[in-house]
């Protein structure tokens, strides 16, 4: 889950990258939009306007991390996350420092929430 300060924004920003992911609206009120699973009510991910009425303000060290079926997603994903809003936080790309098969792509929502695209190639990572 991440706060926001315009729903509508945040739905227009995530829409593109969970579909790509093969998610879709799995619940949406007035205060929060979720996505899942099809067929499935039960959210993976939830945007919302914050509970206490206070303004939403991405935590210090908090990122999402989504994991990806593969390299070449986690680059469209970034491409959709920079086309709808988002800022580039690390372009795709390997990270060796977290293992062999690691790759993934960083980047801000329009709230400044970061989020990681991520692929572990279990082969490589000793998985």
């Amino acid at each position: 889950m991440v706060g926001t300060t315009d729903l509508n924004r945040s739905a227009r920003f995530y829409e593109p990258i969970f579909s790509a992911m093969g998610l879709e609206i799995s619940w949406r009120d007035e205060r929060s939009v979720a996505w899942g699973v099809p067929g499935n009510r039960t959210p993976t991910f939830h945007a919302c306007l914050p509970y206490n009425q206070e303004e939403a303000r991405p935590g210090n060290g908090t990122m999402t991390a989504l994991l990806t079926e593969s390299p070449a997603l986690i680059g469209r994903l970034f491409e959709l996350a920079l086309e709808n809003g988002g800022t580039d936080e690390g372009s795709p790309g390997p990270r060796p420092e977290y293992g062999t098969g690691f790759y993934a792509a960083y980047v801000r929502d329009p709230d400044g929430n970061k989020l990681a695209f991520v692929y572990f190639d279990d082969n490589q990572c000793g998985g």
